[in-house]
């Protein structure tokens, strides 16, 4: 699994599963160089091979060349496009297991020697449990141990000492500019949170372009002077979002991350299926739905719907915190 925050918060109990069981297993971890920041230190996660996108041809020469330096029992191929089949092809690993025909993409089944048994499209934490079945590897109890780590306590505490109230983690954008919200609205909702719940409203997120401007929107719309982390690091982000009181998110990594350390997540989905890429198990009492119709009732896909996240209105971020002050306020 090389890319996407996200995804690689959904690894994380597919490889403390691998290690509860098989607790002499050594893992290693082929990924880019963003998701590794967040794992890099993991208990599970014995090594990690980066692969570097940006150097085309050459970056998959530099990992296949590692790989080869090594040898390994097993490969498990999580992605279901052609890039990682190139390099699980030419891993070395003799036995390679992945997606089923009907979900892999880009000819990806060609380069795996085993496929788990084909099932109807379902949350992609459950997808990946598949895997584990196939292994003969119990899931249960899925845990995450994204943190934070003792050695990053103190950051922590130093973090949320520069307010002297609760605070509500914002993440501002994603990686897909369909995914994002509209940032008067959120500034209304840093007023919402500020006025009516004594809140301190705080952004979060990289320093794209994109997240820096919607972030200034923000701030310059809303009268409750929202206070930016943006660029605070991966690491960083799981502390502000551990010792927040609550996360408002749409569907990206930080949602996954929110959901791993137990933080009531607000979600604002649109743009794909909540049931495949929503919070996982928890906080779907706070999860707004702009993705399906009123009372359409449809198997899970993997389709994406552009356009749907202005469909989520003020109100009904404001009805979800009702709700969150209602069931999880100061019991996290």
């Amino acid at each position: 699994m090389m890319s996407a925050v996200g995804d690689a918060v959904h690894v994380l109990p597919v490889i403390n599963a691998i290690k509860r069981q098989r607790p002499s297993s050594h893992v290693t971890w082929v990924l880019q160089a963003g998701p590794a920041a967040l794992v890099r230190g993991h208990r599970s996660v014995d090594e990690i091979i980066l692969f570097d996108r940006s150097k085309g041809i050459v970056g998959f020469r530099n990992v296949v060349r590692e790989l080869r330096s090594k040898r390994f029992d097993l490969l498990i191929d999580l992605q279901v496009y052609f890039k990682a089949g190139l390099i699980t092809a030419l891993s070395g690993a003799s036995r390679r297991i992945g997606f089923d025909r009907a979900r892999a993409r880009d000819a990806n089944w060609l380069f795996t020697t085993e496929k788990i048994p084909a099932r109807p499209v379902q949350h992609v934490q459950d997808q990946y449990f598949e895997f584990l079945r196939a292994l003969s590897i119990e899931p249960e109890p899925v845990a995450w141990d994204l943190g934070p780590w003792e050695d990053e306590r103190e950051w922590q505490r130093s973090f949320a000492e520069k307010f002297d109230r609760p605070y509500a983690a914002i993440v501002v954008a994603t990686s897909k500019p369909a995914k994002d919200w509209v940032p008067a609205r959120w500034a209304a909702v840093c007023d919402i949170l500020s006025g009516q719940y004594g809140m301190q409203p705080v952004l979060v997120g990289g320093t794209s372009e994109r997240e820096m401007t919607a972030a200034a929107e923000i701030g310059a719309l809303s009268g409750s002077a929202p206070y930016s982390a943006l660029g605070s690091g991966l690491r960083n982000l799981v502390s502000i979002i551990d010792s927040s009181a609550l996360v408002l998110a749409p569907d990206t990594g930080p949602l996954h991350i929110a959901v791993a350390v137990g933080k009531p997540v607000i979600s604002l989905m649109g743009y794909t299926d909540p049931r495949r890429t929503g919070p996982y198990m928890r906080f779907h009492d706070l999860l707004i739905d702009a993705f399906h119709d009123p009372g359409e009732i449809t198997p899970v896909t993997m389709e994406t719907r552009p356009n749907r996240m202005s469909r989520i209105s003020v109100a009904d971020v404001a009805s979800k915190l009702g709700v969150w002050a209602e069931t999880y306020r100061g019991k996290s």
